[in-house]
């Protein structure tokens, strides 16, 4: 199996072709991963810890606690209070995760249908929310009652978002090919609208 890192490197290959690139500087590159998760809805500090340990377990690099900017009255919230973890990923541990996080834990969620190329921005990065850490097998076999969620930002020098999807097709990124009007949830709301109807 050819690893992202072996990819990544022979993004000018695969991509000079599509759009014209002279020069293996041109074609896109991963920058780095940052993984973030929010324990504003966890009260209790033992709660927060084990999000920030879970993290720390999951990506193999200590979780930062990140506090609030400033303070917002309706939602209890002072200037300073934790609000969540963050963990920016680089070099080795960026290719080992996303590795991990492509061939392992997006075909251990349930009912897998791939990730929605839609999240890709204009500025070239993609962002994926991840609704059960327990995909990950580095923390599958603990306590299921604190189940949380959290985001994974890919950032890469790609310079739009034609130039970025082909970029992450080349890397292996399992995109859906589904039209939106075909995945469960949202045509279950549209068979209650014609119902009423």
């Amino acid at each position: 199996m050819i690893s992202v890192k072996e990819k990544n490197n022979k993004a000018f290959d695969s991509l000079k072709e599509k759009f014209g690139y002279k020069n293996p500087m041109q074609s896109p590159k991963l920058v780095k991963v940052v993984v973030s998760a929010g324990i504003g809805s966890f009260k209790d500090k033992k709660k927060q810890d084990v999000v920030g340990d879970r993290l720390t377990k999951i990506t193999g690099q200590k979780a930062a606690k990140k506090g609030a900017k400033i303070s917002i009255a309706a939602f209890k919230v002072r200037q300073g209070d934790p609000v969540g973890y963050q963990v920016t990923l680089n070099g080795a541990r960026m290719y080992d995760f996303l590795d991990r996080l492509i061939n392992i834990a997006l075909p251990r969620t349930k009912d897998f249908r791939g990730i929605p190329a839609s999240s890709i921005d204009s500025m070239g990065n993609y962002t994926l929310g991840i609704r059960e850490h327990i995909i990950f097998p580095e923390t599958a076999d603990e306590d299921l009652k604190d189940i949380f969620g959290f985001a994974i930002t890919v950032v890469t020098t790609a310079k739009n978002r034609e130039e970025a999807r082909a970029f992450f097709d080349h890397l292996g990124f399992p995109f859906s090919t589904l039209k939106k009007e075909e995945l469960g949830p949202k045509k279950v709301k549209k068979d209650k609208k014609e119902k009423k109807a």
